[in-house]
């Protein structure tokens, strides 16, 4: 009995550095993840300016035909998948990497029919593992990403969308909603739909361009493209970080429930020991009287 005592102090011991070490990681997310939204909404006015840009040029342009705006017939598709470099985010990469390769498999029979862009090592070596067509990869991202970071891959396949190597191209990350709720979400990028369409309510800026309107979307379009790649990189990022601060708090509410009934276990066997020391004691007084 007294050895079983030592066994569940000991192992109390353990679980209290346990819940030190997930509340320290806890509070550690719950600030990188305040950063990482100011980081999200400071990219926003960029992003929305641009599109506002390239929304009144293309109204503005008869005949459009720039690649990145017409839909044609599908041979091959390119999926830019966003995850993590570390676990520790409950169901942040599963959740993510599941919604992809299920619709990979409902959209293609063949691997020649699709290509992979992978931002983050767990989505990276999950994928490779099964040996899906991964072209172009980048991992070991900060929490709080520049733009300069992920521009080779973002360039990559949007100029590959541009030249006709993949006829659609799909971005795929995790959705912030709030720090307890992150969306799987694969959005088409290319082609854009609906750019120029509608027209423009109230007063709007005159533009002038130079060489031309067509020459200017040629530059802006791909622009355009890889900013809302960052932006999608910037809110894969929020979730990640509200997915760890959540994984690490239940762990702690988990560590300090175990504390709760291991105290409660080891309360009952010293109850026991004395119980049976104090029996034995009167046991032993009897056999002498």
């Amino acid at each position: 009995m007294a050895r079983s005592m030592r066994d569940i102090k000991r192992q109390i011991k353990s679980v209290q550095n346990t819940r030190q070490i997930t509340k320290a990681m806890e509070m550690v997310a719950a600030s990188k993840l305040r950063k990482a939204q100011e980081k999200a909404e400071a990219a926003r006015p960029y992003s929305e300016k641009l599109k506002e840009v390239v929304a009144s040029i293309a109204a503005g342009t008869q005949d459009l035909q720039h690649p990145m705006l017409v839909s044609r017939p599908v041979k091959k598709t390119g999926y830019l998948i966003i995850t993590s470099d570390r676990g520790l985010a409950g169901g942040y990469n599963a959740n993510i990497l599941r919604k992809v390769t299920m619709l990979i498999a409902e959209r293609h029979k063949s691997k020649d029919e699709y290509a992979l862009f992978v931002i983050g090592r767990k989505g990276r070596d999950f994928l490779r593992r099964r040996e899906y067509p991964i072209v172009e990869e980048i991992t070991e991202l900060s929490d709080t990403p520049k733009f300069a970071d992920i521009k080779s891959i973002a360039y990559s396949a949007v100029n590959q969308f541009e030249t006709g190597v993949y006829d659609e191209l799909y971005i795929c990350y995790n959705r912030f909603v709030n720090a307890i709720s992150q969306v799987p979400t694969v959005d088409r990028l290319l082609p854009m739909e609906g750019v120029g369409e509608g027209g423009h309510h109230g007063a709007t800026a005159a533009y002038e361009y130079e060489p031309s309107p067509a020459g200017v979307l040629e530059v802006l379009l791909p622009k355009y493209a890889e900013t809302l790649i960052y932006g999608a990189l910037l809110n894969g990022k929020a979730s990640e970080l509200g997915a760890k601060m959540t994984a690490m708090g239940s762990a702690t509410k988990n560590a300090s429930k175990m504390i709760g009934e291991l105290r409660l276990t080891y309360n009952r066997a010293r109850q026991a020991a004395i119980t049976q020391e104090i029996t034995e004691i009167v046991a032993g007084a009897n056999a002498q009287s």
